[in-house]
């Protein structure tokens, strides 16, 4: 008691929070008071030793993490919690919009989702709107946005059909230049035209958004009504994720004595049993004692349905796990550089889909009754091991190898991997060549593309953004307004992440014709 109340103190007393971060931190001190959800012995051990994670949702979680309201089924039927009547023009629908986002829940406090915006709003705009009067609509609602709900993991998703709403969206952002909120712009092969996927790539020039994301893929795992939401986190709108647990692969490795292939059927299959262990524990916690699902307004309302929901495993540092592993046998090949460390990492990463998929888990229907395999962005805590299934930065190869590396792994994470490419100045003289690499990454079978300018003000941390000037800011006097940035300022730290290996656009060394 004597260490919570300390903890407390010092929460209370800090100078640089606002009282919103100081009330929300408040909160979530609270839950790590409560008894966890009872683990096994083993599972407990590795959890100590951070060898599986609980990404510090609290000991007793009382939301699900990751929540995707239907907001098509909301504006048309209106909210009964919240005595809001169905919205009739496109200013009620936006006033709408911003009352509810105030009270939908998530492990941030804030939405990780803000709805397909282009669908949500295409029933109230009407020929006789300007584009300049939408604009100043949206500016004024992305303004609020940003203000009300200041944190980097509020997203929302446009596309894959053009619309006016999407070229307003991408106007509004070019000229606010805001990290709040993260955008993903869905892209079809047959449906989303190349001056769309261009507008958004000068977009990206302008505010480091949108993310990209190959559509069909998306749609062959979670069918059409989905979304990716927080950084690139793929589920079912009317659904989400309980929870995310994850296992550093590094750590599985360095406890691992043996051959690279014995690590694939002796270490590894404990490991993720252990961390399924964690996941259903959380699970049963969150519905059968918290009762989230009864008695939550979106669920009585049918906003969201337990059925459409299911739970995240993610893997980090297969880039340190493979490295060692090689080692192991007597091979110096480094993941992103060599055929035989790239080959085995794909190999182990099927190896633990095959074991998450033969994993049953309770209350996950909306992954037919398994979790969604996750490749995990890391965290600020994350110390001396690479996110995901990423190469680490600063060592990425060039831009086509980096590519060849990573897709064959996308298809296998459902809910979601991420691969962050840094390019130069010549991406911005070459516009129409960013729109080919990404139209060809999708089909070399990535699920998600990325990309940043190394001279933007803006910085993609794991997935979310951040400013620079904040960063600067926090370095300065220790206090932001936006509460992810206080979580980029100890990633930036400890992953250096502006010294990612930057790509060029129209490289003559590599074709001197």
């Amino acid at each position: 008691m004597h260490e919570f109340q300390e903890r407390a103190r010092s929460l209370v007393q800090d100078g640089t929070l606002s009282y919103d971060q100081k009330l929300r931190r408040l909160a979530a001190l609270a839950t790590e008071a409560l008894p966890y959800p009872a683990l096994s012995a083993d599972c407990q051990e590795a959890l100590d030793k951070r060898v599986i994670c609980d990404m510090f949702e609290g000991h007793a979680p009382y939301t699900a993490r990751y929540i995707l309201p239907d907001y098509e089924k909301a504006v048309r039927q209106g909210l009964a919690y919240l005595e809001l009547p169905p919205p009739t023009n496109l200013a009620d629908a936006l006033a709408f919009l911003q009352v509810m986002y105030a009270n939908v829940p998530s492990v941030t406090t804030y939405p990780v989702y803000l709805g397909d915006l282009d669908k949500v709003l295409a029933p109230f705009v009407t020929d006789d709107l300007t584009d300049d009067d939408l604009d100043a609509a949206l500016r004024r609602f992305w303004i609020g946005i940003d203000r009300m709900l200041p944190d980097a993991f509020v997203h929302l998703d446009l596309g894959p059909h053009d619309s006016r709403l999407a070229r307003s969206i991408f106007r509004v952002e070019r000229s606010l230049r805001q990290s709040v909120p993260n955008i993903t712009l869905k892209v079809d092969p047959d449906l989303t035209p190349d001056s769309l996927v261009d507008d958004g790539v000068r977009t990206v020039f302008e505010t480091g958004k949108p993310h990209f994301v190959n559509h069909p893929m998306m749609v062959a795992d979670h069918g059409e009504r989905y979304a990716a939401v927080s950084c690139y986190n793929s589920l079912k709108i009317g659904g989400g994720a309980h929870t995310l647990v994850r296992l550093n692969l590094k750590e599985a490795a360095l406890r691992h004595a043996g051959t690279a292939d014995e690590f694939l059927t002796t270490t590894l299959p404990r490991y993720v049993e252990l961390t399924a262990e964690l996941a259903e524990a959380r699970i049963r916690s969150l519905v059968e004692d918290q009762h989230f699902y009864d008695t939550h307004w979106l669920a009585v309302e049918g906003l969201i349905d337990i059925h459409r929901f299911s739970a995240m495993f993610g893997i980090f540092g297969l880039a340190e796990c493979v490295n060692l592993l090689m080692q192991h046998d007597g091979h110096d090949g480094r993941y992103g550089h060599d055929d035989r460390t790239n080959a085995y990492a794909v190999r182990l990463v099927e190896r633990v889909a095959a074991l998450v998929a033969d994993r049953p888990m309770p209350y996950c229907d909306g992954g037919n009754g398994r979790c969604y395999l996750h490749s995990q962005s890391g965290i600020d805590l994350d110390e001396g091991v690479t996110a995901g299934c990423r190469i680490p930065v600063g060592d990425e190869p060039d831009l086509l190898q980096h590519l060849e590396t990573c897709a064959p792994h996308h298809h296998l994470f459902a809910s979601g991997i991420s691969d962050i490419f840094h390019m130069d100045e010549t991406a911005v003289r070459n516009p129409e060549a960013m729109v080919d690499i990404i139209r060809g990454a999708f089909r070399q079978g990535m699920r998600d593309f990325t990309f940043n300018l190394d001279s933007n003000e803006f910085v993609r941390i794991t997935g979310y953004l951040v400013r620079k000037s904040d960063l600067a800011a926090i370095e300065a006097t220790g206090a932001a307004r936006h509460s992810s940035d206080h979580l980029a300022a100890g990633a930036e730290a400890n992953f250096h992440l502006t010294q990612r290996a930057v790509k060029r656009i129209g490289c003559h060394e590599r074709d001197p014709r």
